[in-house]
């Protein structure tokens, strides 16, 4: 008999998981999805042109909170844990709510997840989000882009919109953006890659994405989400590490099992983290995986018109995802706030609306920076409400995307990046050289 699945998901890993093991597999019936840490992505079907012979009608996604009744309404047998960037800790209250409720609780491992590439596969990944994955990804590219070859980036999917319309979706150039009817989360991991002249695919079907990378790439980069483990088989896995949350690279899921599974381990930001944490840090990493080359590195600032900040009241945008389920507190924006000399970094919290006011009573761990949230084009508007209404002289936008190509913002900005610079040797590139230089 057919066992009934549900799969615990954020619209991501759980989607991939289906679509290489319970897809087509006549072993089971995965009865729903489940979804969290994105707003506004349950409500809707896993659609029949994604979902195979199996599922002509689509799968529903519900919100997590209604796993239990789910469980007993589809009589599920199997719950399967899909999504990344949770504590060891939320992972195991988790497994005990299904175990309570008479079903099983399933992770699948990487041979049963990752596809194989006819192309080399370097992957990057975090035992955080915001570690600092997009700028170690895009040194990378550099790198390999001056040896002569061609890369193209892979990365981690956001499907947030209709996934009919994303199964497979390549960034060539800006105007990319309004064609896939992007979201400022989608935008902030694409842009980059954009603006220094790579090109970058993702979506919701993995498999029909590596097939067409494959074929204009002599290597292709996976650039994880969150701390997810990679997609594809790796030739070499490269990990960031986060000293400003010393222990959370051994007590997160699946950010440990990156650890773990990493040839290489880049302890990141150490220029501002306690001397004290950084040891932790390295311990800990060596201690969970001794044969890994360890990397220090620093992530510098690179900002326009520092003047803007100077004796200045100022605003301060972030990043979205590592504020939220990232859990950080500050970001870019807030460090270049104190190293330029800003007068006063003013609370953005009475100035909020709708659901940026929101995010500030669900994420505690938010003080004096604006979560750059904007999933849909109601939040995108709140967050153009909340930072224009706010009192200040300067906003500085610590977010990779440039908002000021989204909406007008009426007072004097600063635009903060940040780059991946290593400390001492072996560097990135000596060792993409010696892997990749054939």
């Amino acid at each position: 008999m057919k066992r009934n699945v549900l799969i615990m998901g954020a619209a991501g890993r759980d989607f991939h998981n289906f679509n290489v093991y319970f897809r087509d597999n006549d072993e089971y019936d995965v009865k729903a999805f489940t979804a969290t840490q994105i707003p506004n992505i349950f409500g809707r079907k896993y659609p029949a042109e994604l979902a195979g012979r199996l599922y002509p009608n689509g799968i529903a996604i519900y919100s997590e909170e209604e796993l239990k009744r789910l469980i007993k309404e589809f009589k599920i047998d199997i719950v399967c844990f899909s999504y990344s960037d949770v504590s060891h800790e939320t992972v195991m209250h988790k497994a005990s709510e299904v175990i309570s409720c008479g079903a099983d609780f399933w992770f699948l491992g990487y041979d049963k997840t990752a596809i194989t590439s006819c192309k080399p596969v370097i992957s990057v990944g975090a035992v955080r989000t915001g570690s600092g994955k997009s700028q170690t990804s895009r040194k990378i590219v550099e790198i390999l882009t001056n040896m002569g070859k061609r890369i193209v980036a892979i990365r981690h999917p956001m499907p947030y919109g209709d996934l009919r319309e994303q199964i497979v979706q390549r960034f060539e150039k800006l105007s990319d953006f309004e064609k896939y009817k992007c979201t400022i989360e989608e935008m902030e991991e694409y842009e980059p890659y954009i603006k220094m002249g790579a090109i970058i695919y993702a979506g919701v079907d993995y498999e029909k994405i590596l097939r067409k990378a494959e074929e204009e790439a002599d290597i292709i980069l996976w650039d994880g989400g969150n701390n997810d483990i990679p997609f594809y088989k790796t030739n070499f896995h490269i990990v960031v590490a986060d000293p400003l949350r010393p222990y959370h690279e051994i007590s997160y899921h699946p950010g440990e099992t990156n650890i773990r599974m990493a040839d290489v381990i880049i302890i990141n930001k150490v220029e501002s983290a306690n001397l004290e944490d950084i040891i932790m840090v390295r311990e800990n990493v060596m201690n969970a995986n001794p044969d890994a080359i360890i990397i220090e590195a620093v992530s510098p600032l690179i900002i326009d018109n520092p003047e803007k900040i100077k004796g200045k009241r100022v605003l301060v945008i972030e990043d979205g995802p590592t504020l939220t389920h990232g859990e950080m507190s500050i970001g870019a924006g807030f460090v270049a706030a104190q190293k330029w000399g800003a007068q006063e970094i003013v609370d953005p919290k009475p100035f909020a609306v709708g659901s940026i006011k929101e995010a500030y009573e669900k994420y505690p761990n938010l003080e004096m920076v604006v979560p750059a949230l904007g999933y849909s084009e109601k939040q995108l508007k709140e967050l153009e409400e909340t930072i224009n209404s706010a009192d200040a002289d300067t906003v500085i936008i610590g977010t990779p995307v440039d908002l000021r190509r989204l909406f007008s913002i009426k007072k004097e900005t600063v635009k903060v990046d940040y780059v991946l610079q290593e400390i001492g040797s072996p560097t990135l590139k000596d060792l993409l050289k010696e892997k990749f230089g054939n």
